[in-house]
């Protein structure tokens, strides 16, 4: 092997990792597994072809997102130390370069979803441009910021339902509902952990701005009402999102050990407990995804 063919293939790794970072490529996995999850809970027998379409235009969309967000927040990310080795702040990437890349991954999100209905591609745009349009600027100027980026983080979970109907309805609209109350225990167990590191760059994700009670109760209503939605369709009253009793205990089960943790948290108040919620907070969401697939299989057999 040449001295050229090394030096093209580090090239090749630097540009393929530039652009996961960019993307935040894990990120975006567990929001296309989310959309997936979202399709087969809706369908009777899948169709490979619009799950390839679906998680290509899932990507591209919220890679997209991410990496219009990182454009917006460059001199942002530059001052926190959780995010100042980021492409941009890094001198990795060009401001340039990827605005190209987030509007060639906007096109191609757009167009794979339009091909799977057009309201998969709506909802996939209007995602988009609440994340970088409103929920990014708001995030220096207020708390709020959070209940807005609420938004287009629950489309994943009903867009896959979308994308396999065409239409929105109950369940779908229950799915939103599911991650929408989840993202806020989620995303305030990592504001109240970076609290410090967010203050650098004049973020405040903490809804009374501090590490305080009230923000720790609040933590825990929303567990709350994401126990509630999370169990609600055993009731019968969402269409054809349905939930078996076996499964609802299970996922009960699930909420409890989250509330448990956002309990920890409003009582012991420290970093620590909101890092043990951040990681069950992820945890929760994955295995509730999958009680209510396995629940669909066991349906489906």
């Amino acid at each position: 092997m040449n001295s050229s063919s090394v030096s093209l293939g580090i090239k090749s790794i630097f540009y393929i990792k530039t652009f996961v970072d960019l993307t935040k490529a894990r990120l975006a996995a567990s929001v296309v597994f989310s959309s997936i999850v979202g399709y087969l809970l809706a369908v009777e027998s899948f169709d490979l072809n619009i799950l390839i379409l679906l998680t290509i235009g899932g990507y591209c969309m919220v890679g997209a997102s991410n990496s219009f967000n990182q454009i917006i927040e460059r001199d942002i990310d530059a001052l926190m130390d959780r995010t100042k080795n980021r492409p941009i702040p890094s001198g990795n990437i060009s401001v340039n370069s990827a605005f190209y890349i987030s509007v060639f991954l906007t096109i191609i999100g757009i167009i794979v979803l339009y091909k799977i209905n057009p309201r998969t591609a709506l909802f996939g745009a209007i995602s988009i441009f609440i994340y970088t349009c409103l929920y990014t600027p708001l995030k220096p100027i207020t708390p709020l910021s959070v209940f807005v980026g609420a938004f287009p983080g629950a489309i994943p979970f009903m867009l896959g339902w979308v994308a396999a109907t065409g239409s929105f309805g109950i369940e779908p609209g229950t799915l939103f509902m599911i991650q929408f109350f989840w993202q806020f225990p989620h995303f305030w167990a990592l504001g109240w952990m970076l609290h410090e590191d967010y203050k650098k760059a004049g973020i405040n994700m903490l809804p009374t701005r501090n590490r305080d009670k009230s923000t720790a109760l609040q933590i825990v209503l929303y567990s709350l009402w994401t126990i509630i939605i999370s169990i609600f369709p055993v009731t019968g009253l969402t269409g054809d999102l349905k939930l078996s009793i076996v499964s609802a205990i299970i996922v009960l089960i699930l909420g409890i050990i989250l509330l448990f943790f956002s309990i920890n948290l409003y009582n012991k108040m420290n970093i620590k407990s909101a890092q043990k919620l951040f990681t069950v907070s992820i945890m929760y969401l994955t295995l509730l995804q999958l009680a209510y697939l396995i629940d669909k299989i066991y349906i489906w057999i």
